[in-house]
């Protein structure tokens, strides 16, 4: 008998100096598996135009000029995520995970097709969303479900929101592994 693989939820964090991929950039990305902190992934990305909105930029701390000087390249960073999604296959069948998963979602697979012409979460590039997730489990208005209110329902603490893409994907893991929990 053919056992199948547990889902492996990997929250993915982006941290970029615009509203949307493709006029604008993404700087940084960050990912972690839920339930598992030792599987972490981070690269940052050289910018691929020269429009920011200095508002979303401020938001990382991300020094642009820095990027455009030692990141890796997208196609490179994107390469190097992919090995890094598809090397957990051997554990377990990788999830997109995002909060919002649109704005993250929208980064991460425009940036795979754009780069490597595919994405290791596949075709549509789609995957769960924490606070849908959280609405559709407790029955909840939207506004009730940003993730400071689902960390404080479920007393996560010690996980800041830094807004450094490494830290907010492991913070993400951290609180979709006590949603998942709680529902037992």
């Amino acid at each position: 008998m053919n056992e199948r693989l547990p889902e492996l939820y990997i929250a993915t964090d982006v941290e970029a100096d615009g509203p949307i991929p493709g006029p604008y950039s993404m700087l940084s990305m960050g990912m972690s598996v839920a339930g598992m902190p030792e599987h972490t992934f981070y690269t940052e990305l050289k910018p691929i135009s020269d429009d920011f909105v200095p508002e979303a930029l401020a938001v990382s701390g991300l020094d642009r000029e820095r990027l455009i000087r030692e990141a890796p390249h997208p196609k490179e960073a994107m390469e190097a995520a992919a090995r890094w999604i598809n090397g957990l296959r051997r554990i377990g069948r990788p999830v997109f995970l995002a909060a919002p998963a649109v704005w993250d979602g929208m980064y991460v697979h425009w940036y795979f097709m754009r780069y490597l012409g595919k994405s290791p979460f596949g075709s549509t590039g789609s995957g769960i969303d924490l606070r849908s997730y959280w609405m559709g489990m407790h029955g909840t208005e939207w506004v009730d479900t940003h993730k400071g209110r689902i960390k404080y329902a479920l007393d996560v603490t010690g996980v800041p929101h830094t807004h450094h893409a490494g830290d907010d994907a492991l913070e993400l893991a951290t609180v979709f592994d006590a949603v998942l929990k709680s529902r037992k």
